[in-house]
């Protein structure tokens, strides 16, 4: 049942078929040795469990928090690892899995982090792509859509905790003012 104040955007079954394909593709691009799936709780948990199985190969999991703060719960562009990962990726094909890409500041952290622990390789998949709200460059090599500079909840995606268990990403039809962290 969707809710009134909510607008699809992209379908279950949509999302499912493109993470398919992104999964068939990571899995060419990445034949051999060990390859590491890399999240930032809590958004892309969805995201990376339907990719995780949609990559027929070994992979292994591993979780980072990450949050970035300010006044007035806005956003300051200050980022921190809340929670590190269990293990070490030196020497290991390392692909951050994201649920959305938007002003960059938050990946380019993250990939600087990350760097220095020396992987073999470091790229990015994300769900979805807000080129237009970027701040800061980033090279994503994976996308599964687009999407408009709207507010989008679902899929793993909350507004205040709510939402993120629907199955389709939907437009919340009355957005939370500019700056509102997810």
């Amino acid at each position: 049942m969707l809710h009134p104040e909510l607008r699809p955007l992209i379908s279950a079954d949509r999302i499912q078929a493109r993470v398919a394909e992104m999964g068939r593709q990571i899995a060419a691009d990445y034949p051999n040795g060990a390859l590491r799936l890399i999240t930032i709780l809590k958004g892309a948990c969805f995201f990376l469990s339907d990719l995780a199985r949609a990559i027929e190969r070994d992979v292994s999991l591993d979780f980072m928090g990450i949050a970035s703060y300010g006044r007035n719960k806005t956003s300051s562009g200050e980022v921190r690892v809340t929670k590190d990962l269990d293990s070490e990726i030196a020497g290991l094909d390392v692909l951050i899995v994201e649920d959305i890409v938007d002003t960059g500041i938050t990946l380019t952290y993250l990939c600087h982090v990350l760097q220095q622990r020396k992987p073999r390789s470091l790229r990015i998949a994300t769900l979805l792509d807000k080129p237009s709200r970027r701040i800061k460059p980033v090279d994503v090599a994976y996308t599964g859509f687009q999407i408009p500079d709207e507010f989008v909840v679902g899929y793993g995606l909350d507004y205040a905790e709510r939402y993120r268990n629907l199955r389709d990403i939907c437009v919340l039809a009355e957005g939370p003012a500019e700056g509102t962290p997810r």
